[in-house]
């Protein structure tokens, strides 16, 4: 099937035979040899004159095999410049060289080809995985690409575990928490011992739910451990957000019935649950059971005003994706509603990078085609825009769920696909506002500090702050600014050592010295690129010491910036202070260029101190955590930790009181005691 993952030609024919006697007349000459095709020939043909390639790169377009595969062009710097999958390779990758793109971004990038790679699979839907296995990991400067989100947020409900009867219940009565299953968020691989619900597009919405199933049937969120140990209700059955099965206020028959009403609701199964809730409720009135009757009344009245607010009672959809994209500016907007269990559960934008000159079509097509094999589809997709059939077989065919696709719904789902197309509008506008915005204070900065850099699009600020309590656990931190936006996947700590408590000076010397050292070396080998600004959070003290660094590894010592906290250290009075003996700068507290150093020391500062606090939390309670000490498995550990109630309780217990825990012998209680002080 043609490859729509970008604006790129569908499949054609062979290459002309002008192409092919050319190549065989210079099949002698040297690899550098182009092919050349007489301006009359190609007027006949109605053919506008192609890039010129090599000879090399068209022998091995001629001799593709005319199966199912992935191709690969790259540039003459070897940069991967787009990757694609074909059911015939040798008809889909001639189609770039037998046509004409001028003016095109697909004219563009095919001027560029000089290396071409394949690899040949079984069957169109490997074709499709390796594909977007590689647009996500090489990240080609032709395709459309999504950014890696973080994985989806679930609705766990922990299953029931059949125990033997002797151990329903402990010594002090309670009922085993394996009898009693929990609900709680989760975020991760999901697996086959519980059952998940979603996935949910944000964390809220998980939340919402949960609070949902604890207001109808009042099911526990709380830890096994604090199960166990419940001897009263807790605050939540008193508000009557749980039935209190930890202390047997409800029966455990009761309770799973409940479960299993919440798991029916979740899959949209409404009307059997309210149902069965009735028969129930009339069966404990006709008993004179009137307590027990009111709580189902209760829990019919809950369910009856969130079915209302929902109005899911008159949907026959229960599972379904509604997928709106909008263009402007040269960016676009996927938004992505999700319908579970007939409950619309909102939204979420994704803004996709390389989509200039793209259809609508084809930027969902890449949408589909590289979230879907991750994140496992629904029956039933919306769209605003038609998609190819054959990229839904395949998917579908990958997946093992058939999926339907619908681009002109009607009732309901029409009202579905509006809101998501006018939240698709509303998060394009204020993501290019933000842009927009974000630009303007790069080029404010630039201007302040009087740098001329090549790109604006490519400034690049690196941004290190010191922190530490009183000498204790020193770290360093260093931030990325890039693209006029932070870049967390490129920050990084440094732990300082070998140096006096509390001397920010020595380390800040010592992290210039460990990250740049190492990247001259790879500027003058030309891989990588030195930053185009390095702020450095503190005044003349700090910045001195990064001069006598960059003096060191002769180095711009222009680049070079510390931020000085004004008189009182208030916000927006800081100075700029300079390495290369320029006077300090006072930008003022409305300055854009304020703004974004501001930001942008205000995060180094933020990822500093956090990595601080977990050193010297982890310094605090030993330099030995619980599972290295020797003798100590996951069953001990658990048993201390539900003990002493976490690790901090079990380091300020005594040898004696570890030696009151099964398992531990006077021996290990020692080892435990020494290890974690």
């Amino acid at each position: 099937m043609p490859n729509k993952t970008n604006p790129l030609p569908s499949d054609g024919t062979n290459i002309k035979n002008e192409f092919e006697s050319v190549h065989e007349s210079q099949s002698t000459e040297s690899d550098i040899a182009h092919v050349e095709i007489s301006v009359e020939t190609l007027a006949e043909q109605k053919v506008a004159p192609p890039p010129l390639h090599s000879a090399e790169l068209l022998a091995n377009v001629s001799s593709l095999p005319g199966l199912p595969g992935v191709y690969r062009y790259f540039d003459a710097d070897g940069q991967l410049l787009y990757v694609g999958k074909a059911n015939n390779l040798k008809k889909r990758v001639s189609s770039y060289f037998n046509r004409s793109h001028d003016g095109t971004r697909t004219g563009h990038m095919v001027s560029k080809i000089v290396k071409l790679e394949t690899t040949v699979v079984r069957s169109e839907a490997e074709a499709l995985l390796l594909e977007n296995n590689l647009i996500k990991t090489q990240k080609p400067r032709y395709n459309i690409l999504f950014r890696d989100d973080k994985s989806y947020p679930y609705l766990k409900m922990t299953r029931f575990v059949k125990v033997d009867e002797r151990q329903s219940q402990d010594a002090l009565g309670h009922p085993n928490p394996k009898l009693i299953p929990r609900m709680v968020y989760y975020r991760g691989a999901v697996d086959k011992n519980h059952d998940y619900f979603g996935p949910y597009p944000s964390v809220w919405a998980v939340r919402e739910a949960i609070e949902l199933l604890q207001k109808i049937f009042r099911l526990r969120t709380c830890e096994d451990t604090v199960f166990r140990n419940r001897t009263r209700p807790c605050l939540m059955h008193q508000i009557k957000r749980c039935s209190g099965p930890c202390v047997g206020k409800i029966s455990v028959d009761d309770y799973q019935l409940n479960v299993s009403h919440a798991a029916k609701l979740l899959h949209g199964e409404t009307q059997g649950v309210m149902k069965s809730l009735e028969t129930r409720m009339m069966m404990h009135s006709d008993k004179l059971e009137f307590e027990l009757a009111a709580e189902l009344r209760n829990q019919l009245s809950a369910l009856s005003k969130v079915l209302h607010q929902q109005a899911v009672d008159t949907v026959d959809d229960r599972d379904v994706d509604i997928l709106a994209v909008v263009t402007h500016g040269g960016r676009a907007c996927v938004n992505l509603a999700m319908v579970r269990g007939g409950r619309h559960l909102g939204d979420r934008p994704y803004f996709p990078s390389h989509v200039e000159q793209a259809a609508h079509s084809e930027i969902l097509e890449a949408f589909v085609s590289q979230h879907y094999l991750e994140i496992p589809p629904p029956a039933t997709l919306i769209l605003n825009y038609p998609i190819d059939k054959e990229l839904i077989r395949i998917l579908s065919e990958q997946t093992g769920i058939k999926i339907n696709t619908i681009h002109q719904p009607k009732e309901q789902r029409r009202t579905w696909l509006e809101m998501a197309l006018e939240n698709a509008n509303l998060q394009l506008s204020r993501l290019l506002a933000e842009e927009g915005s974000q630009q303007a204070r790069t080029r404010a900065l630039i201007e302040a500090i009087d740098l001329a850099p090549e790109d604006l699009d490519q400034f690049r600020i690196e941004c290190f702050d010191i922190s530490h309590t009183s000498g204790e656990a020193t770290q360093a931190s260093c931030v990325v600014f890039h693209h006029h936006k932070m870049q967390p996947s490129e920050y990084r700590r440094y732990n300082i050592e070998g140096i006096t408590g509390g001397d920010d000076y020595a380390a800040m010397k010592q992290v210039l010295s460990r990250r740049y050292s190492k990247l001259s070396e790879l500027v003058r080998a030309g891989e990588a690129k030195f930053p185009d600004l390095v702020l450095i959070d503190g005044g003349k003290g700090q910045v001195s010491m990064a001069r006598e660094v960059f003096e060191s590894l002769d180095l711009d010592l222009s680049r070079i910036v510390g931020v000085e906290k004004g008189e009182g250290r208030k916000v927006g009075l800081e100075d700029l202070v300079f390495a290369d003996g320029r006077e300090k700068v006072y930008l003022g507290k409305d300055s854009a260029a304020l703004m974004l150093v501001a930001q942008i020391r205000d995060e180094a500062h933020r990822f500093a101190i956090t990595g601080m606090r977990a050193k010297r939390a982890k310094v605090r309670i030993g330099a030995s955590k619980i599972e290295d000490i020797p003798g100590i498995g996951p069953k001990k550990r658990a048993k201390l930790l539900q003990r002493f109630g976490g690790v901090r309780g079990v380091a300020d217990a005594s040898a004696q009181d570890l030696m009151t825990v099964e398992g531990i012998s006077a021996e290990l209680a020692q080892a435990i005691y020494l290890a974690l002080r």
